[in-house]
């Protein structure tokens, strides 16, 4: 790859359209199916995770027939390993929920306005990716050898239980920015004594945001290893992005059965730094690629099933 431009099958009328696409999904969301403050259930968080990785899917279907099987399998892996990395994202979501005693009528309003933050910051770190990418060849052996560390530390890493209230994003929040002791229905600012407060519902915003920083540092890499392309790398990852909200709702009950997942992910973060430090010895094709990528997630959920932590199957021996 010389520097200069990334090739990509990508023009601004596609981008353009794909955008509108995104804005539409978005407006439907908040401005007409949850208007108003409710509990999410069950059925209603089935019905948008199927309607956004359908559409996913469509236009999986449409860079098919329009550029081909490669750019395809690229954009279909990457939006598999980033529908992955968002399940973990998804554990510490609840954490902070959890921690902050959100109410669950609100906890829609405030994913909503989080995941619409991490498109935009999403697509910073592409066009940066990219940027860089395309000057500096050697940066993806940088990335490569992060994504092997990353994967290799996730294997070892032990199940440590996140503490917000130590993050040192809440701590400079609690210092700079007045807060109110409750929340205030959806609001993420009041007025109170002629002052402007933050509301806590805010506050877990900002929480969220940092979160998917620190998650992007992982999930953008990954892509481009798979793809040097910039349009597939950002489609790919705006489009598992756009589910994470039904996918929070429809999970949050089961969570805790995928203690497997976080191996495979790691095993996924390993073989792609392994491919992009290998990539000038030998070329993987995209189709290997994707069967290992579905493997390996495969196997650790499938293993997660098999066998639930063990605090469950104790729970289940005494019901028995």
């Amino acid at each position: 790859m010389s520097p200069g431009k990334l090739a990509t099958i990508g023009t601004p009328l596609s981008l353009g359209l794909f955008l509108l696409a995104v804005a539409a999904i978005l407006a439907l969301d908040l401005g007409v199916l949850n208007r108003r403050a409710h509990k999410i259930r069950p059925r209603e968080a089935v019905l948008w995770t199927l309607s956004c990785v359908v559409l996913s899917l469509g236009f999986n279907a449409w860079i098919w027939i329009a550029h081909g099987s490669q750019p395809a399998l690229e954009f279909f892996a990457g939006y598999v390993v980033e529908y992955a990395l968002s399940v973990d994202n998804l554990f510490v979501f609840l954490i902070i929920f959890g921690y902050f005693a959100v109410p669950e009528e609100l906890q829609h309003r405030v994913l909503f306005w989080g995941i619409f933050g991490a498109l935009t910051l999403r697509a910073i770190f592409v066009v940066l990716g990219a940027a860089l990418i395309a000057k500096f060849h050697w940066i993806l052996y940088l990335f490569g050898a992060f994504l092997l560390i990353t994967g290799v530390r996730l294997l070892y890493q032990s199940d440590e239980m996140v503490e917000p209230e130590g993050n040192w994003v809440v701590r400079v929040f609690r210092r700079f920015v007045p807060l109110t002791q409750s929340y205030h229905g959806q609001k993420f600012f009041v007025a109170l004594d002629s002052r402007m407060y933050a509301t806590p519902l805010f506050l877990v915003l900002v929480l969220l945001e940092a979160t998917d920083v620190v998650f992007a540092v992982d999930s953008i890499p990954a892509v481009f290893g798979i793809t040097a392309d910039p349009f597939i790398v950002f489609t790919s990852n705006i489009c598992a992005i756009l589910g994470l909200r039904s996918l929070y709702f429809l999970l949050a009950h089961v969570m805790d059965r995928f203690h497997y997942l976080k191996y495979g992910l790691g095993l996924v973060l390993a073989f792609i730094g392994a491919k992009m430090l290998a990539m000038d010895i030998v070329a993987v094709p995209i189709a290997l690629s994707l069967g290992v990528i579905a493997m390996l997630l495969g196997g650790a959920i499938l293993l997660s099933w098999l066998r639930p932590p063990a605090a469950k199957s104790d729970q289940r021996s005494k019901e028995a």
